[in-house]
């Protein structure tokens, strides 16, 4: 063996220690989808308060039901109650795993990361408590509300590996001060309506201050509360348009689409779109060590050993506790280093063997890539959302998810929005696509037929995003990107449907994140 071939040898050692601890410490983890799910309720709550200065026709009303629903307070109440049973698993999960570490002999110190995660369902269960009461109360269900709320203020401390987690002050307040509200008479506590402000958001707090308003009789204060809801209501409808009604044009137009490439197969057989026959594989001039050198130095060890080292010892830390469009900033960077880094093993790997035949990287502005791209997200779309259904079961809620996404989700800051949409729908899918479609779908043609290197480019591409729940989606989409590579023989058609993917999920996550 020689030297480079054992030194290869250590650092794949190394990132498969690396990558398959970070799977299987997703195993644990909570997916987003909960809260997704959550964010989107919370819009449509809040898309159910009625215009005040304007008499909506019959066509808006159609639009308004068909949006919200027949009952949302019902359907809004049931998913809320699906998310806490399932918080509540997964605290019960967390804790169990705490208590096994902690008799463990091999154990010397807590788990902050557990202990972290156990203080954070903590915190969203007794959340939830307060939300799911109101829910109730504003159905009718007062003495179910005042037990969801009596339950919250009697919970106990929590132990958890880092220490005793109380009941947040601010969660107990606002139940003392919600259950006060509902009895009769009711029962007013000091700054009430501060402390409503403070403590809720969204429908949850208009619900509570109508009440509060209500209850203490200021009528003036109640009608502006109901005209500025309506017109919130109004800019909510067009935000659950944009979410809900447009991805649905597109996923059907997709299906359409779908279908008319299985028919055009089935008629024109070998000469269809839907075909690798007609494409010859690239001419690869390396072998499989070049490939092996490329992802493990280039892409795995570079970017998730190397360049992480490099930015904690350049003071990552001040950077992750700083303000929002510091992590924005933070984000960018390492992505960018790691972008670099890897297509400077990429370069001089492939050098000596240059000048490359013409299929290799190519970087062509025509039209084509344009129809390429976007019609492969469109056929994209409907596949994803059966496989993101199907992946749900698998899962129920586990696997963890990209943390980029709850990151975006709850961020107001539009310029750290920019820089984060930025990252994933430009610099993502440039470096994602050169690596893995433009390089090492190709070369994997040397060992195996087109259908198998995409395949196997692809399960690559999705455990590269360390998260277990997205193999699955990931290798879809991957297989899809590889296909209109394969077709186009451009690398533009794959970034561009990489980009249009990203960047469509990042502004469903902005817009839900601006109704929380």
């Amino acid at each position: 063996m020689t030297v480079k071939r054992l030194v290869l040898s250590i650092l794949t050692l190394v990132v498969v220690l690396l990558v398959g601890s970070s799977l299987l410490g997703s195993l644990g983890k909570p997916q987003i989808t909960n809260r997704l799910q959550l964010y989107q309720t919370n819009l449509v709550l809040t898309a159910t308060a009625e215009p005040t200065d304007i008499d909506p026709s019959a066509l808006q009303a159609q639009v308004r039901q068909a949006i919200v629903g027949q009952d949302p307070l019902k359907t809004a109440l049931e998913q809320y109650e699906a998310v806490r049973k399932t918080a509540t698993t997964d605290l019960a999960t967390f804790q169990t795993s705490a208590a096994s570490a902690a008799t463990s002999a091999a154990a010397v110190a807590p788990n902050p990361e557990l202990a972290i995660l156990i203080q954070q369902q903590q915190q969203l269960i007794q959340q939830l408590d307060l939300q799911i009461g109101l829910l109730q109360a504003e159905q009718g269900d007062v003495a179910a509300a005042q037990t969801t709320w009596a339950q919250l203020l009697a919970d106990e401390p929590l132990a958890t590996p880092g220490g005793t987690i109380l009941v947040n002050p601010g969660v107990v307040q606002t139940a003392t001060l919600l259950q006060g509200l509902w009895l009769d008479p009711p029962r007013l506590g000091a700054d009430g309506e501060a402390q409503l402000r403070a403590g809720l958001d969204g429908w949850f707090e208009g619900a509570a201050l109508q009440r509060w308003y209500t209850v203490t009789g200021e009528t003036t204060a109640l009608e502006a509360l109901q005209a500025q809801q309506g017109a919130i209501a109004q800019r909510t409808l067009l935000k659950l348009t944009v979410i809900g009604i447009l991805p649905g044009i597109a996923a059907v137009t997709g299906i359409g689409f779908i279908i008319f490439l299985l028919a055009q197969r089935v008629m024109r057989g070998k000469e269809a779109l839907l075909t690798l026959a007609t494409d010859a594989p690239w001419e690869t001039p390396w072998d499989w060590e070049i490939i092996w050198q490329v992802l493990i130095v280039g892409f795995f060890f570079m970017g998730q050993i190397v360049v992480p080292f490099v930015l904690g010892t350049l003071g990552s830390a001040f950077l992750v506790g700083g303000s929002s469009r510091s992590r924005a900033i933070y984000t960018l960077i390492y992505y960018l280093l790691m972008a670099t880094a890897g297509l400077l093993v990429l370069f001089f790997s492939v050098r000596p063997y240059r000048p490359l035949a013409a299929p290799w990287f190519r970087y062509r502005p025509v039209a084509s890539f344009l129809l390429w791209g976007i019609g492969g997200y469109l056929t994209a779309l409907p596949l994803m959302l059966g496989v993101s259904l199907l992946n749900q079961q698998l899962w129920q809620g586990q696997g963890g998810s990209n943390p980029l996404l709850q990151i975006v989700l709850e961020e107001n800051d539009p310029v750290a929005l920019g820089l984060f949409l930025f990252t994933a729908a430009v610099a993502a899918p440039i470096f994602e696509e050169t690596l893995f479609r433009g390089f090492l779908l190709p070369s994997l043609t040397r060992y195996m037929p087109a259908a198998g290197a995409i395949a196997l480019s692809s399960l690559v591409f999705a455990i590269a995003h360390l998260s277990l729940s997205e193999v699955l989606p990931l290798t879809v989409l991957g297989s899809m990107l590889g296909f209109v590579y394969w077709r186009s023989r451009n690398l533009l058609a794959p970034i561009l449907l990489h980009s249009l993917w990203n960047s469509v999920t990042m502004i469903g996550l902005f817009i839900l994140g601006s109704g929380h």
